[in-house]
Formats: structure tokens, sequence, C-alpha cells
């Protein structure tokens, strides 16, 4: 993530309609969402001017919210609006995009049928989630003792702001172990993703990614797999056992953030960064520049 306090920056956001100085975009210390993590959210990339699948993270914003029971105030296409008139005021044409809205003050408790739906939309210059030499390398990660819940429990299919309290708790047990990331596994003891990317492995010619009913589909994940289909790479959509890594020449990671990132080690285990890695890279790095 990008270095600094991010409430202390040059530019400006998109609040609840209005365009403002980004140090003046503040919440209330007993807004609902602080308290009780009833916040949603995306993170989008704009490429050359063009926000990569814009429609798709807004539709996927409004249907996270009414995943949480939170009534979304504004449109799809209102919300792809927004977006293009930030990162126009902010005169950015390469950018990362964070899209958030969360329930205000008006109530404070379990319930919130009083409280408003707040929208804001930032968007920075910021360059890949991990930086070339570990792209090329390939990042490590450290499996967490921590699980994606059962479907019954939690949420999952949204981009809810709660789930991902034990990804950061994940994340810095790795690092402060000297990983890069932290592999999750699933309820089940199933592979199932990164703190904020999906998996996919390389096990002789074919490619396999784990059944995303217990954690998010990423629409990065959606767009690799459609790039593979094109390029006519053998793939497994499946549950894949921990033990199953043995038997893997490649792994990688996709998501907004991360675009996709190759994974050199998980634990004990080495992979390389292989053909299968690199044709997918190089595809979704040219597919997100098309106009």
């Amino acid at each position: 993530m990008a270095a600094g306090d991010f409430s202390d920056r040059d530019g400006l956001i998109w609040m609840d309609g209005e365009i403002i100085p980004w140090r003046d975009a503040k919440v209330h210390v007993l807004t609902h969402g602080l308290h009780y993590a009833s916040s949603v959210f995306e993170g989008e990339r704009a490429y050359d001017d063009n926000i990569f699948r814009m429609h798709d993270h807004s539709k996927r914003l409004i249907r996270s919210a009414e995943l949480i029971d939170m009534q979304m105030t504004l449109t799809a296409e209102e919300l792809d609006t927004a977006k293009r008139e930030i990162l126009e005021a902010n005169k950015l044409t390469n950018a990362y995009i964070r899209p958030i809205a969360w329930r205000g003050s008006e109530q404070l408790g379990i319930s919130a049928q009083a409280t408003k739906t707040h929208v804001a939309i930032a968007c920075w210059d910021w360059p890949s989630y991990f930086s070339p030499e570990a792209r090329e390398k390939g990042i490590s990660l450290q499996t967490s003792k921590w699980a994606a819940p059962m479907p019954n429990t939690a949420t999952t299919a949204s981009k809810a702001a709660g789930l991902y309290a034990t990804h950061t708790m994940s994340k810095h047990s790795a690092e402060a172990k000297g990983y890069t990331d932290a592999l999750m596994l699933d309820y089940r003891g199933y592979v199932a993703e990164a703190t904020g990317a999906n998996i996919f492995l390389v096990q002789d010619g074919v490619l396999r990614t784990p059944d995303p009913d217990c954690f998010l589909n990423g629409l990065t994940r959606q767009t690799v797999l459609s790039l593979a289909e094109e390029l006519k790479i053998p793939t497994e959509i499946c549950h894949i056992k921990p033990e199953e890594l043995k038997n893997t020449q490649e792994v990688f990671l996709t998501g907004t953030a991360a675009e996709v990132t190759a994974v050199g080690k998980i634990d004990d285990l080495e992979f390389s960064v292989g053909p299968i890695t690199r044709q997918l890279r190089d595809a979704y790095e040219s597919l997100v520049r098309q106009r």
C-alpha cells in the first residue's frame, strides 16, 4: 500500500455528491460503520484514463451493500459518473480508485434502520501492489492459522470491511516472519485465497483455482479465467488440498491491486515463475490498456 498518512495528502475526494479537499473528507467518531463494520468497498484501477471493468465494480459495490442489508442511494451509473469526475478532478489517468459506502452516525446500536448510507470515492497514483522485483522473482506466502468462514456465518460474497479483520491479522503474522503475504485456507481446510487476492496453481500444464464458494470471486480472477479460455489453457475450478501444493509448478495471485503476481514460495515450498504465469500476466497487462 502507498506510504504516508492517508488523512494528510493533497488532492480531492468525492463525498456524498460533492468534490471536496482531501483533508476535509471526515466522518464522526460515532459513525455506525466504524463501530459495527457496516461498510463495503471496491478497489479499481484506471489505465490510460480508462477504469478497468468500472461498471462491474459499481454493480458489485451495490450488491455488497445489499448482502449486508445496507441500502445504497446511488445507481451503478451514478457511481460510474462519480468515479470519472474524481479521476478528472485529480488530473489522474493512471490511478487506484477506492469507492466506499458506510452507515453514518444518524443511529448507533446494533439496529441501523435510521442511518444514512454515505458514499465516498478517493483516487491516487499507486503502482503495483508488489514491487517489480517481487513480481518477477515471485512473492512469498505463509499459511495462516485463520480460515475463510462458512457461507452461513458471514456474507462471504460481499466485499464487506468486516471480513478483512482476519486478513489483516494473517498478513501481520506473515510479514513478521519475513513473508510477503498470507495464504488463507477455508473452513474445511482447502486452499482459498491470499489476504487481498485470489490464487491460481499450474499443475502439469493445467490451470487450477479454488471454487469461490466461501470467499470473494474477484473480478480480476474472472478476467484471468476468460483469458485462459481464449488462450486455450486447460482450466479447472475445484477444491484444492494444501498437500497438493507439492505437485505444483507455478502459483500466482490475481486482484485489482495485485494484478497478476507470481508466487515463488509458500511456507517451505518453492515455485518457478513459469510460462503460463508469464503468458497470462502479459495478456492481462495488454487487456487493461485496450480502449
